[in-house]
Order: C-alpha cells, then sequence, then structure tokens
C-alpha cells in the first residue's frame, strides 16, 4: 500500500500538481500508514468557480413548401411555404476565460439559434449572457456576462501537450449540475470524425457526457487544454472516448471574435492529402507525419510565399503537425494577416517558409457585424454562372433584415451605386458607414432596388 501511494503521488507532482492547500494539519486529507493520500480537491477547488452551466432557449423555425396544386384552393394569396415554430431549452457548460471582461467560452451548437442564454455560476447566481460571436466550424461560441467576483481559468498551450498527461474534464453532465472527472490524454490530432468542418481534437477517456459540452478540460496545474466538445457513444452512453477542442484554438477563435465580431479565418492556399506510407516511401521519408501539398492556389499566400506542389509541410510555427487535416484546422483557426513559418521538406531538403495568410473569402457570416439594418442574415460571397456578389444564405424569420423586404436567396450586387463582387468588398464598402442603404439585388433571375434603413 505504501509503495502504491508514493507511485501516485510521485506521478502527480512530476506533473506539477499542487497537492496540498499550505493550510493547519487539519485541513490536511487522511493518512494512510502515516503518508498521506494524493487529492485532486485543492486543484478543483480553485477552478471549479470558472465553470459554468449554460441553459439556453429559443424557437427552431421549420419551412414547408405547399406544392401548387395545393396551393388552388385556398386562393391567389396563398402562402408558397408552411412555417412551423417550436420552442425549445437546452443544456451546456462554458468556462470563464476573462473575468474582468465577463468572457466565457462554450460550444456553437449549445447556443445555436437561442434566443435567451442564462449562465448560472457555481456560487448560485445567475445571469443573463450576451453572444458576442461564435464559429459554426469549429463549434465555438463566444458569451459575456455583466458580473463581479468572477474567477477565470487561465490557457494552457495545448501544442505542448503529450498523450498521457492527465486530464480533468469539468461540466454540467445531464443538467446534474457541475461535476468532475479524470483521465488522460488519450490521442492528439484527431480529425475525420466529421464532427465539425475543422477538426484537430485532444482525445481523452476522462468521462464525457451529454451537456458536458462547452465545459472545462485541464491539466493538473488548473489550466485550461480545451473544451469538451462530443463523445463517440456507439451505445448513447460513455465509452471513455471524448473529444475536446485545444486551447490554442480557442484562444485564436476568441481574440478574432472579441476584435471584429466574427472570425476572421486565414487561408493559406493549398490543396493535399495526408502523407500515407506509399507517398512517404516515393518521397524517400522515414517519417509518415506531415502534410502532402499537390496543389498550389494561384495568387495565394502559399504562392507568394513560394511554397510548390511536391512539398511536404511538416511543421507550423516550430510544431509538428500529423496530418493534412490538422494543418488546416490550425490555419484556419489564426486569423487574416497572420505570419506562419512553416516547416517544409522539399527534395530531401528540410527548410522554412514564412507565409502570411489571406482572408477567407465565402465565409458565412452575421450581417449585423457589416450593418445593423441587415441584422437576421447571413451573407456570404457568391460566384456562380458569371454573377458576383454577396448572397443572403439564411434570414430569420421576423428580423430586421426580413422586415426591410430582404429575402433568403437574395444576391447584393451592388450598395448605393457601387458594384459590390465580393463579402470582403462589401465590409469594406461599409466599415463606419451607418446610413441608409440602397441596395442592387438580383432576384428571381431579376435586379431591383430594395432601400434598407
Amino acid at each position: 500500500m505504501k509503495k502504491s501511494v508514493a507511485v501516485l503521488t510521485a506521478a502527480l507532482l512530476s506533473a506539477g500538481l499542487s497537492l496540498f492547500p499550505a493550510t493547519s494539519q487539519a485541513a490536511l486529507p487522511l493518512a494512510v500508514d502515516g503518508q498521506q493520500l494524493p487529492s485532486l480537491a485543492p486543484m478543483i477547488e480553485q477552478v471549479a468557480p470558472a465553470v459554468v452551466s449554460v441553459s439556453v432557449s429559443g424557437t427552431h423555425v421549420s419551412r414547408q413548401e405547399i406544392p401548387e396544386p395545393f396551393r388552388y384552393f385556398f386562393g391567389p394569396n396563398a402562402p408558397r411555404e408552411r412555417v412551423q415554430e417550436r420552442p425549445f431549452r437546452g443544456l451546456g457548460s462554458g468556462v470563464i476565460i476573462d473575468a474582468e471582461d465577463g468572457y466565457i467560452v462554450t460550444n456553437h451548437h449549445v447556443i445555436d439559434g437561442a434566443d435567451k442564454i442564462l449562465v448560472s455560476l457555481a456560487d448560485g447566481r445567475e445571469f443573463e449572457a450576451k453572444l458576442i460571436g461564435s464559429d459554426q466550424s469549429s463549434d465555438v461560441a463566444l458569451l459575456q456576462v455583466e458580473a463581479g467576483d468572477l474567477t477565470e481559468v487561465k490557457l494552457a498551450k495545448s501544442d505542448e501537450l503529450r498523450v498521457g498527461d492527465f486530464a480533468v474534464a469539468i461540466g454540467n453532465p445531464f443538467g446534474l449540475g457541475q461535476t468532475v472527472t479524470s483521465g488522460i490524454v488519450s490521442a492528439l490530432g484527431r480529425s475525420g470524425l466529421n464532427i465539425e468542418s475543422l477538426e484537430n481534437f485532444i482525445q481523452t477517456d476522462a468521462a464525457i457526457n451529454s451537456g458536458n459540452s462547452g465545459g472545462a478540460l485541464v491539466n493538473l496545474n488548473g489550466e485550461l487544454i480545451g473544451i469538451n466538445t462530443a463523445i463517440l457513444a456507439p451505445s448513447g452512453g460513455n465509452v471513455g472516448i471524448g473529444f475536446a477542442i485545444p486551447s490554442d484554438m480557442v484562444k485564436g477563435l476568441t481574440e478574432q471574435i472579441i476584435e471584429y465580431g466574427e472570425v476572421r479565418r486565414g487561408v493559406l492556399g493549398v490543396l493535399g492529402r495526408e502523407l500515407d506510407n506509399e507517398t512517404a516511401k516515393l518521397f524517400g521519408l522515414e517519417s509518415q507525419h506531415g502534410a502532402f501539398v499537390s496543389q498550389v492556389v494561384p495568387d495565394s499566400a502559399a504562392a507568394k510565399a513560394g511554397l510548390k506542389a511536391g512539398d511536404i509541410i511538416v511543421s507550423v510555427n516550430g510544431r509538428k503537425i500529423r496530418t493534412f487535416a490538422e494543418l488546416r484546422a490550425k490555419v484556419a483557426t489564426m486569423g487574416a494577416g497572420s505570419k506562419v513559418k512553416l516547416g517544409i521538406i522539399r527534395d530531401g531538403d528540410q527548410e522554412n517558409v514564412n507565409v502570411t495568410l489571406s482572408e477567407a473569402e465565402g465565409e458565412n457570416v452575421k450581417a449585423s457585424v457589416v450593418h445593423p439594418a441587415l441584422e437576421g442574415a447571413k451573407l456570404s460571397t457568391y460566384n456562380q454562372d458569371g454573377i458576383q456578389g454577396v448572397a443572403i444564405t439564411e434570414l430569420e424569420e421576423r428580423s430586421p433584415a426580413a422586415r426591410q423586404g430582404l429575402r433568403k436567396g437574395d444576391i447584393i450586387l451592388g450598395v448605393n451605386r457601387e458594384r459590390v463582387q465580393s463579402l470582403k468588398a462589401l465590409r469594406k464598402l461599409l466599415e463606419d458607414y451607418e446610413g441608409a442603404l440602397a441596395l442592387n439585388i438580383r432576384r428571381d433571375n431579376a435586379n431591383m432596388y430594395l432601400i434598407v434603413r
């Protein structure tokens, strides 16, 4: 017994955990044969107040097109579609990352479509939260509450994680209230799970269940290493395979949301695939870790930096990458204009290439960050059949944009008699502009003008 206690104590101490608070002897844990038992309690007591419960409510709107023969029976003014509204409620978790400004990070899927977001603190206080911004592709959302005496959790560098590091998950599973589970980092750089568009997950065997989404995955120092997001559950329950978004990704995304109200994703401009065994042999490589570049997009950031087809990217800013999916996720998390040092292998030689990322086009963004009159719409660059502009890809019922007469599928070709060919151009044109807008819109193969205020 003495030997097992000593081994566990040594393991936890080597991980940098301060096992016992510097308090009186009465506050120390129980002892066995004169040896104090190791405990995670001191660390949990420090971190737990930074993990919150998130409850949401809203209305799901579904639309079903009414076939033309049926519309005939309802007269000439019959609606083209039937709209159904169904209220919903949901539960999740969140993590306070900035106590002074009240910023809380959670998952996009936790708050998606919510009309009201309520945050409950560990001390029992409740606050209505404001959604600052979210990113569906990476499943990250940022909330804000106006409250004092908050506790924040420090972000660790997830790039420094190793398989086998201890991990502790804190969240609100099944609405039971704050719950703590522990395990290890089971794998890094997990992708291909079809959970999100951008996948670079930390895998852990710390138990994660429904309601843990948006909660904290911390190391033994009480630092945030990831945001718990999903589980692999063939039987519907926890089987010891959970996934978390790395803290480095969370940091990059939330910084962009705070500054711009949205994620301004960076783009490298390469196409490629994983470096498999066959490709590695063809290029005389022993390692199978890296991203094989099969094509460089003309005039892209990669092309300007001198990257070539056949290059193998093996590191980003000095950190090794394992797969092309990991490269994609890391780059997409960085903001447009970020300077990145890529380690590559070319013709058997290793070298570094410095790249300045360009801005992604075609991303769905909330129109409210472009102009208040467009609130309720989502916009994306449109370039099809010789038509260039900005498409309204989504539109909320009874939103300001809908009340102004805009429709889903409209393509904005111009604003105030100035041609607009991309979302980037529209943002630049309307930067700091507060007046009414004369929108040149293409709708149902016809052009029209719409004045919005």
